[in-house]
């Protein structure tokens, strides 16, 4: 039979695979977490404004940021092809093993990237697009390679990863506004346990690659769990923000209350331990908080949202 009148087929197994890759080039649920909090934003601004909590405005903006997020995210991976193939965790990732090619990898991550950009502002603001471009530019050039260099990588890199809810209130608000910073200040502190944890947890892999995360360059571990302490503790009165800028009421206050502390209960348990990252009864604590960080963030935007004034 002539193939030339049987029309392209892709196999389901096929289109399931591509679909797989694809969602692990956008790092789809680090995606979806921003735009979760980005959505978080939009949702406080709508109420402050006295707007419909639910627009054509809101579905614009989530679109634009999962796309920019995405589309950095892309972008993150093209660059770090190298390092990713160094080490366990994301030894599978397309670009290591081959499934995507480089040139259809790099077409689908700056497209997604720029086009995001300019989709934001045209269907929301340009302040929100700008912040946004912001964002994933300080991403790459700062944070991406500053990894290979010093241990303030985590801590520059802290910067955009606190702007998703604020990219959220300005796409509504089309201004900053004192209550964006305080949804900023929460992500911000937030991530220092979240990660400084990871580190710990893959410090091995992390200094395989060259990677200079602090755990990695002082091997006895007590400066992180003073730095996933610290932040911990920050985390709490940030927390408790919104209700005294009249964001979110006093539930809230008491639920965020509850789970600062047990964020900071989990943090002191790493400080005290007095163990090195190799140990491995360290390692069980420092997935604690990790798997306490994960919980902690939706709980208490999710709580903040109920709750709200």
């Amino acid at each position: 039979m002539s193939t030339v009148t049987q029309p392209f087929a892709i196999p389901r197994e096929g289109i399931v695979a591509r679909l797989q890759d694809y969602s692990v080039l956008i790092k789809v649920r680090v995606t979806t977490l921003i735009v979760m909090t980005a959505w978080a934003g939009a949702y406080f601004a709508a109420a402050k404004s006295g707007t419909p909590l639910l627009s054509w405005t809101l579905l614009h903006a989530l679109i634009g940021i999962f796309l920019v997020s995405g589309g950095t995210a892309a972008i993150n991976e093209v660059v770090e092809r190298d390092i990713d193939a160094l080490m366990r965790r994301t030894a599978q990732r397309p670009l290591v093993t081959g499934s995507l090619g480089l040139l259809h990898a790099s077409i689908l991550a700056f497209g997604m990237t720029i086009g995001g950009v300019i989709y934001l502002g045209l269907t929301t603001n340009w302040l929100t697009a700008t912040l946004t471009a912001l964002t994933s530019f300080s991403y790459l050039t700062i944070y991406t390679p500053m990894k290979r260099v010093h241990p303030i990588c985590t801590f520059l890199g802290a910067f955009p990863g606190a702007m998703p809810p604020v990219l959220g209130w300005t796409a509504i608000r089309g201004r900053l506004d004192p209550e964006a910073l305080v949804l900023f200040a929460i992500l911000f502190f937030w991530q220092f346990p979240h990660f400084h944890s990871i580190a710990w947890l893959y410090r091995e892999e992390y200094e395989n690659a060259r990677i200079r995360m602090l755990p990695v360059v002082e091997s006895d571990g007590r400066s992180t769990a003073l730095a996933i302490v610290m932040y911990a503790i920050a985390l709490v009165p940030v927390s408790l923000a919104p209700t005294l800028m009249g964001i979110s009421g006093w539930l809230y206050f008491s639920g965020a209350l509850l789970l600062g502390l047990a964020m900071l209960w989990f943090s002191l348990r790493m400080w005290t331990m007095k163990l090195p990252p190799a140990a491995k009864e360290s390692k069980t604590r420092a997935r604690h908080v990790l798997q306490a960080s994960v919980i902690y963030l939706p709980l208490l935007f999710a709580l903040m949202m109920l709750n709200k004034r």
